[in-house]
């Protein structure tokens, strides 16, 4: 290890010792990692890594960003071996010197983070670690680099093929009915009879994402409600007064709420794939479903009212409407992607935007994001691949007539007041 090495692990000796877990060898970190780095036994290897994982465990935020500094900074690559490796890969490329390269170009800190997985629970453990380090980074461009190799290796440990579709319904364990509650990030749910509305009644499902190495944690979930036709507004939708609908004679399955449970999992994408296996598993199912649709927050709007200055008070539902559509279909990132965040995420997904609607979420969060303008995005099993194309290729937006003729009024309407 290096001196700056070496002064990080005084910082912690110094700093920790108290909150050293019980059974700690009182080493220094570095001390450790480099013992963990160096084994080749599996025994040992996996008593270290507990004793490092627990050390961690007890860190204040201080001792984490001096951790995260500390691998971020001592165990990434070496350049000049890279270029090495890589030299005699292009001279004489085979299986060794291909080898040789990619071990090189890994930054030893993944392995780190391999080693330190082997402990049973770990993976849970490094995902809240992840969360501690996006908390934590703030922009710095070192950390960052770690945040790189975290999340590289996440893709893979939670690739799709490691992932289980779990139901959630009123009989599931508490301890993953308190995590919907608390989970729940469109719509809260205040109270278990809250909850107990969305998931009991027929014509109401959950669905959750889980990983074997965290299996009371849901990883992303879906709300999704069976109903007879096109929804147009959350209060009708969550009412307690509703009449319930026998779930073979609903023809529209409507995803009104998904949530991402880990923020230490941020940018590893399970949405794209919840969906689509919850569509078949419906469809399958339920044959009678003929319309799979969401009915979707609008939360940039207000703000880009404000920043374009285009805000005009008050906006009457007809007004609320054309905004919002064309807000939807032009309001774009610097990068070309859709500004709204919901919007890129549906888009992407393949789906497309079938109508707007006023008055649809009179929550105080409803109106303060969007003056309570709600958006259907329509998942049509057939133009799902054509959408996600042009969509990828060349940022088109799939849209319905209506929603179009929306647009081009709000842009009319737009240009008639500047006269």
């Amino acid at each position: 290890m290096s001196f700056f090495a070496d002064l990080l692990g005084s910082i912690f000796e110094r700093r920790s010792r108290s909150r050293f877990p019980a059974g700690d060898d009182k080493r220094p970190l570095p001390d450790l990692l480099r013992d963990l780095m160096g084994t080749v036994g599996e025994t040992k290897g996996a008593a270290l890594a507990a004793q490092i994982l627990a050390r961690i465990d007890h860190m204040d935020d201080r001792d984490k960003v001096a951790f995260f500094r500390l691998a971020a900074t001592t165990m990434g690559i070496d350049t000049t071996a890279v270029r090495e490796a890589l030299d005699r890969f292009q001279q004489d490329p085979n299986g060794q010197t291909y080898r040789a390269f990619t071990t090189a170009a890994e930054p030893r800190r993944q392995e780190l983070f391999r080693r330190l997985n082997q402990v049973p629970g770990a993976t849970g453990r490094l995902v809240s670690l992840r969360a501690d380090l996006l908390r934590l980074a703030k922009g710095d461009p070192v950390l960052m680099e770690l945040d790189v190799d975290l999340c590289h290796l996440f893709r893979s440990w939670f690739n799709r093929g490691f992932l289980v579709l779990r139901r959630i319904g009123w009989e599931s364990p508490n301890v993953i009915l308190k995590k919907i509650i608390a989970y729940e990030a469109v719509h809260a749910i205040n109270s278990r009879d809250e909850l107990r509305q969305r998931l009991q009644p027929s014509d109401r499902q959950c669905y959750a994402f889980f990983h074997p190495a965290m299996p009371d944690e849901p990883l992303i979930f879906v709300a999704v409600a069976l109903t007879s036709g096109v929804p147009n507004s959350i209060q009708a939708l969550l009412s307690e007064d509703r009449t319930e609908l026998a779930s073979d004679a609903a023809d529209t399955a409507v995803f009104y709420s998904i949530s991402n449970c880990q923020p230490g999992l941020a940018n590893v994408s399970f949405g794209n794939s919840l969906i689509k296996q919850v569509v078949s598993d419906l469809a399958s199912q339920l044959p009678g479903l003929k319309r799979f649709v969401t009915l979707s927050p609008i939360p940039g709007l207000m703000a880009w009212l404000d920043d374009t200055g285009r805000r005009a008070e008050p906006l009457t539902a007809d007004a609320v409407r054309r905004v919002a559509a064309h807000y939807l279909l032009t309001a774009k990132r610097p990068d070309g992607q859709p500004r709204d965040p919901v919007a890129r995420f549906h888009l992407g997904n393949g789906a497309e935007v079938l109508a707007v609607h006023a008055e649809a979420d009179q929550s105080d969060k409803g109106m303060q994001q969007s003056a309570g303008a709600m958006v259907n995005y329509l998942y049509n099993v057939r133009r799902i691949a054509r959408n996600h194309e042009r969509f990828a290729t060349t940022g088109e937006i799939a849209a319905s007539s209506a929603v179009r003729k929306l647009s081009r009024d709000a842009f009319r309407a737009e240009g008639e007041e500047r006269k």
